[in-house]
C-alpha cells in the first residue's frame, strides 16, 4: 500500500515568488521603534557596589550622569553592540556579560520610541576604567532589602547624582539579579582578582547581598562548592595572619 504524503502544491500561476515579495518589501510600511543597549557595569570597591555612568554631552539629559549605552547597528547582534558599548565607553573587553531584561516603556525616552535591551557586566575593582572626563564610578546605594527591587541610588564623589533616562530601575533590575543568581551561579568571582581569600570572597557577597552572612557556614559552602582551587600560597605584607590565597576553578568560562 502506498504510503500517503503530504501534498506539495505549486504555487499558483502568476503568484508572487518570496524573492519578488522581498525585492519590493517597503520597510517604511509599519512604523518602528528603535533598539539600544545600555550596560550596567557593576564592581565592588571598598565594600560597596559600584557601576560605570558618562555624563551625556547632548540633549536629552544633557549634563546628567546615564549608563554607558548606543543603538544598535543594523550589521550587529544585540550581544555585539553591548560588546561594542563597553569597548569604546569603558575601554573593556573579556567580561563577564549577560542580557539582563528589556526595558520597554513607551515615555521612557523623550526623542522617539526607543527600546533598550540591557545588559551587565561585571569586573573586578582594579579593572574599572578611570574616572576621568566625562566618567564617573558612583556608588550604587539600594534603598530595599532583598529581591524587593525597585530604583536605587547613586553617589558619585561630589554628593547624590541625578541620573537620566530610566536607567535608575535599570542598575537596580541587575542588583536584584545579581541577589537572585548568588545562590546558584558562581558570579561573585568575577569581581575579584585572579587570586582571593576567603574572606575577600565573603565581602563581595555580603555587598551584594547587602547583609552579614555567618562566616563558617560561608566557608563550609564554598569549600565544598567544588568551585575553588587552593593555589599554595598565602597573603604578603599584612599585618595578621596571611590568610590562604584561592582561585575560581572556572575562571576560563569567560
Amino acid at each position: 500500500m502506498a504510503r500517503n504524503r503530504p501534498s506539495r502544491r505549486a504555487p499558483a500561476k502568476g503568484a508572487e515568488s518570496e524573492r519578488e515579495f522581498l525585492a519590493r518589501y517597503d520597510v517604511r510600511a509599519f512604523e518602528r521603534p528603535s533598539v539600544s543597549v545600555d550596560v550596567v557595569l557593576v564592581s565592588v570597591c571598598d565594600d560597596a557596589l559600584v557601576t560605570l555612568l558618562i555624563e551625556r554631552t547632548e540633549h536629552p539629559f544633557r549634563g546628567k550622569p546615564v549608563l554607558p549605552g548606543g543603538f544598535v547597528k543594523l550589521t550587529e547582534s544585540l550581544e555585539d553592540a553591548a560588546l561594542r558599548v563597553l569597548r569604546d565607553k569603558a575601554g573593556l573587553e573579556r567580561v563577564f556579560l549577560e542580557q539582563l531584561y528589556t526595558f520597554g516603556d513607551v515615555s521612557r525616552d523623550p526623542r522617539t520610541r526607543v527600546i533598550s535591551v540591557a545588559y551587565f557586566a561585571l569586573v573586578a575593582a582594579d579593572r574599572l576604567p578611570p574616572a576621568t572626563g566625562k566618567a564617573i564610578t558612583a556608588r550604587i546605594d539600594v534603598p530595599w532589602s532583598g529581591e524587593t527591587g525597585g530604583p536605587v541610588d547613586f553617589v558619585g564623589p561630589h554628593g547624590v547624582l541625578d541620573v537620566g533616562f530610566d536607567h535608575a530601575d535599570i542598575v537596580g533590575m541587575a542588583v536584584k539579579r545579581l541577589r537572585g543568581k548568588l545562590d546558584y551561579a558562581p558570579i561573585g568571582y568575577q569581581l575579584l582578582p585572579d587570586r582571593f581569600t576567603l574572606f575577600d570572597l565573603q565581602r563581595v557577597h555580603e555587598t551584594i547581598l547587602g547583609r552579614e552572612l555567618n562566616k563558617d557556614s560561608f566557608r563550609r559552602k564554598m569549600l565544598a562548592s567544588g568551585e575553588l582551587e587552593a593555589t599554595g600560597r598565602r597573603q604578603v605584607d599584612v599585618g595578621h595572619r596571611p590568610a590562604e590565597l584561592y582561585r575560581f576553578t572556572r575562571r576560563s568560562a569567560l
